[in-house]
């Protein structure tokens, strides 16, 4: 068995063609979608992050801005500049890149930035939406991973998915993503005994736990829908998954690349957010294309 390829990059690509006619939609009752980021320090992966998003959103007509702001800012002023991005009408979502300098509680950040503009999907509001199954702004990378086995016409209901990871990003909203949409979810984590036993069941399986090739082939059910979160760095500087790729597809029915798998749809996401918040202002919410975002 060879395992087909979810080519994320490319289903990525499709929704910001779309999601640039809702930009052009807007435009046309004058308004431009903006998104603000907030980067806090010099770390060079955020910044790579930061620089991605910004060109993401110039691609399809949205307008991006940037607030770089010194690692040694208090929590109080950041917190204060986000405040001042809520009250600003012309910005539409709001995301502060993370990770914080370790004397800023990320949380508290968070939750200052008001729910209807928080396009990451972090703040307890949305969260608590996603809990109950109310629409909201979702996490975007386990949104674009729902989108993504959308597009791939891959059967949820019924399935049994298993998420390597718990973390309030990826794991823990993957699986109530995938409990809503029917499908039975074991999490497994860093106490989980015999992993592999765990993955072995799984009819569609996600990787976030971001450790290079955790994952095996021998760990991955024949037929699994195999998608993999993980973007780690090794030492010769190529990038790898969580999913050892090369023993994982010959087992598996599909599965996503490291790059160009996940990481494009949560950009995708991110940018659908934005557009739909924008749509909110405008009074064009009830035209929102629910399938993107």
């Amino acid at each position: 068995m060879s395992a087909r390829l979810i080519d994320g990059k490319a289903i990525a690509e499709g929704i910001r063609a779309e999601l640039a006619i809702r930009v052009g939609r807007l435009a046309d009752n004058g308004i431009v979608p903006a998104l603000a980021v907030v980067i806090v320090g010099d770390d060079a992966a955020s910044k790579v992050y930061v620089r991605n998003k910004a060109l993401a959103c110039e691609s399809i007509g949205m307008r991006s801005h940037v607030h770089a702001l010194p690692a040694d800012i208090s929590q109080l002023t950041l917190t204060t500049f986000v405040k001042g991005l809520n009250a600003d009408a012309s910005v539409h979502g709001i995301l502060v890149q993370l990770p914080l300098p370790r004397h800023i509680a990320s949380r508290a950040v968070i939750e200052s930035i008001e729910p209807t503009k928080d396009v990451d999907g972090f703040h307890f509001d949305n969260l608590g939406a996603l809990v109950v199954g109310d629409p909201a702004f979702y996490p975007c990378t386990p949104w674009g991973i729902m989108k993504m086995l959308e597009h791939e016409g891959v059967r949820i209901e019924g399935s049994h998915a298993v998420v390597v990871g718990r973390s309030n990003i990826v794991g823990k909203p993957m699986a109530l993503m995938l409990m809503h949409a029917g499908a039975t979810v074991t999490i497994c984590h860093s106490k989980t005994r015999d992993l592999g036993a765990m993955t072995r069941q799984a009819d569609i399986l996600v990787a976030a736990v971001g450790k290079p090739r955790m994952i095996r082939g021998d760990m991955v059910k024949a037929g699994a829908v195999v998608v993999d979160v993980g973007i780690n760095r090794l030492p010769d500087g190529k990038l790898a998954g969580d999913v050892d790729f090369e023993s994982a597809a010959p087992v598996a029915s599909a599965i996503t690349p490291v790059p160009g798998g996940v990481g494009p749809m949560t950009i995708a996401m991110l940018l659908g957010n934005t557009v739909k918040s924008a749509e909110r202002v405008a009074g064009l919410a009830a035209s929102m294309e629910t399938r993107i975002a």
